[in-house]
């Protein structure tokens, strides 16, 4: 277990490094001057920007600057942004996005385990039909359109109730948080139960659930201990990308609902080519991915007592 750990790590550091660098090279071939006249707005602080980051240098040194000062944990200084550090803007602006991520992967997994489950019970029958409908809907309809629809909802409940039920922007309170985190869960609780339900009704047909009936165990246990817990784990297997894809996806929820997260800075830094914030949080992103991946095979081996990672 160990050294399958071990293993896992060094094959994440790897790929970061080369998220790190493929990104590196993508800024450096995207037209444009980093430092335009509305981001340094003298010769003297273009002079000295340049200095700091290397850009009066050739590429090669440019890229061993950025990586040796990414090894220190230090992605820069923001372009665009006064006096303010990449390490800064994640700092204050990622809690926020992980907390919306936190609730909508929460909403996601519970309603696809439950949804996919009833739907594998129900097989071919009314409460499967319907379940199904809306999981193509839910895969289907880009989540921007759910934004969207999620507001006006929100504006037309208010005006019914007259007064403020739920805010329709904003961030700081637990109603903020409410319908964009289900917003942004949609599509992945959609994908889950598409998926648990395969995985269900492969495990109902099992010997091992065909054992346990014919001993006589009672339908709920069967259905918690047998059915439920091995159909479970593809789920658990995709859960790892899932969180940190909502996570660190929510760009156009947090832009809609006007949410602070870093998705929202992120966007900003790309319209601004803000090139070290695009960078930074591109790593951060990445590195956050590759840790939720090798944290769910370590988990998934302790779940399922059958697998041997080693």
């Amino acid at each position: 277990m160990l050294r399958y750990a071990l293993t896992r790590l060094l094959q994440g550091v790897i790929t970061v490094w080369f998220i790190a660098t493929a990104t590196f090279a993508a800024m450096h071939a995207v037209p444009g001057d980093p430092l335009s006249n509305e981001k340094a707005t003298s010769a003297l602080i273009r002079k000295n920007l340049e200095e700091r980051y290397g850009l009066d240098r050739p590429v090669l040194e440019q890229y061993v600057i950025y990586m040796r000062n990414m090894l220190r944990g230090d992605f820069g200084i923001s372009f665009t942004q006064q006096n303010r550090s990449v390490n800064d803007i994640i700092r204050e602006h990622f809690p926020v996005s992980a907390t919306l991520g936190i609730l909508a992967i929460v909403f996601a997994a519970f309603g696809g385990v439950v949804w996919g489950a009833l739907t594998a019970l129900y097989r071919n029958k009314l409460p499967d039909i319907v379940i199904m409908f809306l999981v193509i809907l839910g895969i289907s309809v880009p989540s921007f359109v759910f934004a969207a629809l999620g507001q006006l909802a929100l504006v037309r409940l208010n005006d019914l109730f007259g007064t403020t039920v739920l805010p329709v922007a904003g961030w700081g309170s637990i109603g903020h948080m409410i319908v964009p985190a289900m917003v942004l869960g949609l599509g992945t609780m959609a994908f889950l139960t598409r998926l648990m339900r395969s995985s269900m009704l492969e495990v109902v047909s099992a010997d091992y659930v065909r054992t346990a009936k014919a001993k006589g165990l009672p339908a709920t246990r069967i259905f918690l201990k047998h059915e439920l817990r091995n159909a479970s784990l593809p789920v658990i297997t995709v859960l790892g990308p899932a969180i940190a894809a909502i996570t660190t996806g929510g760009f156009v929820v947090e832009l809609v609902f006007a949410i602070p997260g870093l998705g929202r800075y992120f966007v900003q830094a790309v319209q601004q080519l803000d090139y070290t914030v695009i960078m930074g949080t591109t790593v951060f992103y990445g590195a956050f991915l590759v840790l939720m991946v090798i944290i769910v095979d370590l988990v998934y081996g302790l779940i399922d007592p059958r697998v041997r990672l080693e």
